[in-house]
């Protein structure tokens, strides 16, 4: 029901219950009517502080702050006793529930539709979310509720707002990548525990920081995809890929207890192949603070293995925190907004063409079947990340040796540590192609 109204497959759906467990928020619609849509877990009786009961009382802090509340049954399964828990918990906020029996196409969902009407929660609403069946039902009973959008000459105008910077958080399962948003925002917005593996959806958070609009996204943990071997397991991986390409800024989350392990060089490696702008945050470093010598070692171990992975993105930026105790997570976002500066930088063609004759007069390009090869012309063709174009008279024989050399001059000559550079090379025209002759 959320992907349908939503208008696109944000959440997860499986055929095992218990699929969601965090709040998944997104704008809505359903015909005139806009509105924000929260997903959330279902409602279990647990109670203490195992994950169920957790996952019940962001349901109900969510039910609280709505306006109006969605109340699904599975009409082929019948009226559970779940449900009828559900509905009694539901009973004193009856005037903003509206009840929707869900999976009704065909004549399977006749009987628990019947069996609806005993919830006390009003008239239900036969409604098919796969097939799109019963919207109009459901618009009607929505419209009692949600005042209908103006049309579009009688909207006012408004003054376009900058775009969120969209930073996500990634990492390997239980690095602490849920605890560091919930730091960062200033209240539980999701779901953390001892368990690993609890967050499954990427789920989206707005947030302001210095006035500053953006938007959090906290993944599920990637393991090697060796040990992946469930379908919900890779769909959530899945999900976590397409958080990291449309992402600005990437936190790598790692554990300061075993700092970048394999799998945590396969997800900054992904973030870098993407070209995203990264950071390394590493957690948990309150664990180091007892032991000098150890914490000496483990930040030297991070820093040399980085360097070697990573020789195209020299300097990556690393911030050291607790996300449990919030200690040093006030370094985390200054370094988030330096490197999505730098992400964003844009050099002026005689700036770079200058630097450009510079490179070859200090380190002159190879030669290649007997002459020199020319670098006639470069500039900027995009930024996020900065990528470059160079007019060369032998591309195919510049070598690699010689384009990464300018490339890490690039970086230090204009200050861009830690984001990925582009750098692509052309043939210029031949000017005197269109004069040729043809042959006899």
């Amino acid at each position: 029901m959320f992907n349908r109204l939503v208008g696109r497959g944000h959440a997860l759906v499986d055929d095992q219950p218990g699929v969601t467990r965090d709040i998944r928020e997104a704008p809505a619609q359903l015909g005139d009517l806009a509105f924000t849509l929260l997903d959330t877990a279902g409602w279990e009786t647990a109670g203490g502080e195992v994950l169920e009961a957790r996952m019940r009382r962001f349901t109900e802090r969510a039910v609280e702050a709505s306006d109006v509340v969605l109340f699904l049954i599975d009409a082929r399964a019948g009226v559970l006793p779940l449900d009828e828990a559900f509905a009694n918990w539901l009973r004193k906020r009856a005037a903003k529930v509206i009840l929707v029996a869900n999976k009704c196409e065909g004549r399977a969902g006749q009987n628990g539709l019947a069996e609806a009407h005993g919830l006390g929660l009003g008239e239900p609403i036969p409604v098919s979310a796969e097939h799109g069946e019963g919207l109009s039902d459901l618009h009607e009973a929505l419209a009692r509720h949600v005042t209908p959008m103006p049309d579009d000459d009688e909207a006012e105008e408004v003054e376009p707002t900058k775009r969120p910077l969209l930073l996500t958080i990634v990492g390997r399962p239980n690095v602490g990548k849920s605890t560091l948003l919930n730091r960062l925002v200033g209240e539980e917005r999701v779901l953390t525990g001892p368990e690993a593996g609890i967050t499954r959806d990427a789920i989206r958070v707005e947030w302001q920081w210095r006035g500053r609009a953006i938007r959090l996204v906290d993944t599920a943990g990637m393991r090697r995809r060796s040990r992946i071997d469930k379908r919900l397991e890779s769909a959530s991986v899945a999900d976590t890929l397409d958080a990291i390409r449309l992402a600005d800024v990437v936190v790598v989350v790692l554990d300061a207890a075993d700092m970048l392990e394999k799998q945590d060089l396969a997800v900054a490696g992904r973030v870098i192949d993407e070209g995203r702008a990264l950071v390394i945050a590493v957690n948990k470093t309150d664990l180091l603070a007892d032991d000098q010598a150890k914490s000496t070692k483990a930040w030297k171990k991070l820093r040399d293995r980085l360097e070697a992975s990573f020789a195209q993105v020299k300097d990556v930026p690393i911030v050291g925190f607790s996300a449990l105790t919030g200690r040093g997570v006030e370094r985390l976002m200054p370094k988030v907004f330096e490197t999505y500066d730098i992400w964003n930088k844009r050099l002026t063609t005689p700036i770079l063409n200058r630097w450009l004759r510079e490179m070859e007069t200090l380190h002159p390009p190879p030669l290649a079947k007997g002459r020199r090869i020319r670098l006639r012309f470069m500039t900027q063709t995009k930024i996020r990340p900065p990528t470059y174009m160079i007019s060369v008279s032998q591309p195919d024989e510049l070598g690699d040796d010689y384009l990464r050399f300018l490339i890490n001059r690039l970086r230090d000559d204009f200050s861009m540590p830690g984001v990925p550079i582009r750098v692509t090379m052309r043939k210029p025209d031949n000017p005197f192609a269109s004069r040729a002759k043809p042959q006899r």
